[in-house]
């Protein structure tokens, strides 16, 4: 075999579940957000009563927090996360509970008083409204519109702005902008107090760590497959080869809200 189909190959064997990124170390970096978005995790989850990560992935980074409030819930749509985020978060005793991005949160009215998400695929500003008490508050990490642009545009040929496609009221997608998301907020019923925004500098220094990217944040080339996009790859791999890093950036903000 080819050092391109070595690489092709390493990258598909790669288990995509959870939101573990260590297999990139060495192999592709992405700087990140100057505001700690796992720090501010830790401070806010260390003064709830009651807390709720929604979409949590495997539940990795809620995991890292040293310090849980006396109710913790989660919920996450992909089964194959299910399981990884109930062991991650089994130290904690935390409800985990299996939820479709768009639909209703499955818990009672005024429930929690510390919402958090991080990269949610779509927010449903009115049901976090809905869940939080008087005076609770949302905060999360979200990802910009044009997030690794460089790298869709490159497989795909130039894109146009993603549109929001068919979504429940007061709901945004991953990519909306800062401003979008804020006014989605507001429109729930939200007083947003915090809205920050960066572009922050990504390396995919081979094609292995191209492959398992496209495969794992499958919203960037939209049903990537190897097989379909074999040609683009083989592009990419001799520029690597031959340039260095392909550099793309990822747009980031975060928007915390609170329920007056």
């Amino acid at each position: 075999m080819t050092r391109f189909e070595d690489l092709v190959a390493e990258g598909e064997a790669v288990p995509t579940e959870g939101w573990d990124f260590s297999w990139f170390v060495g192999r592709a970096t992405e700087e990140r957000p100057s505001w700690g978005y796992a720090e501010l995790l830790a401070d806010r989850m260390a003064k709830a009563e009651a807390a709720l990560d929604i979409q949590t992935g495997g539940g990795e980074v809620l995991a890292s927090i040293p310090v849980a409030p006396p109710v913790l819930a989660a919920t996450e749509s992909w089964r194959p996360n299910l399981e990884i985020a109930r062991r991650n978060l089994a130290k904690f005793n935390g409800t985990i509970v299996e939820a479709d991005d768009t639909a209703d949160l499955p818990f009672p009215t005024d429930h929690f008083d510390l919402v958090v998400s991080r990269h949610p695929v779509v927010t449903r500003w009115d049901e976090v409204r809905r869940v939080l008490r008087p005076n609770g508050a949302y905060l999360s990490q979200h990802v910009g519109s044009g997030s690794v642009r460089e790298l869709t545009d490159f497989m795909m040929g130039p894109q146009p702005p993603a549109a929001h496609g068919s979504l429940p009221p007061l709901a945004s997608t991953a990519g909306a902008s800062p401003m979008a998301a804020a006014a989605d907020a507001e429109a729930a019923g939200l007083d947003v107090v915090a809205l920050r925004q960066e572009a922050l500098r990504m390396e995919f220094h081979d094609i292995a760590a191209v492959v398992h990217f496209l495969r794992k944040v499958i919203w960037i080339v939209p049903g990537f497959t190897v097989s379909e996009y074999r040609d683009r790859l083989a592009e990419l791999h001799d520029f690597i080869e031959r340039h260095g890093p392909f550099v793309a950036h990822a747009q980031r903000f975060l928007i915390e809200a609170w329920r007056s």
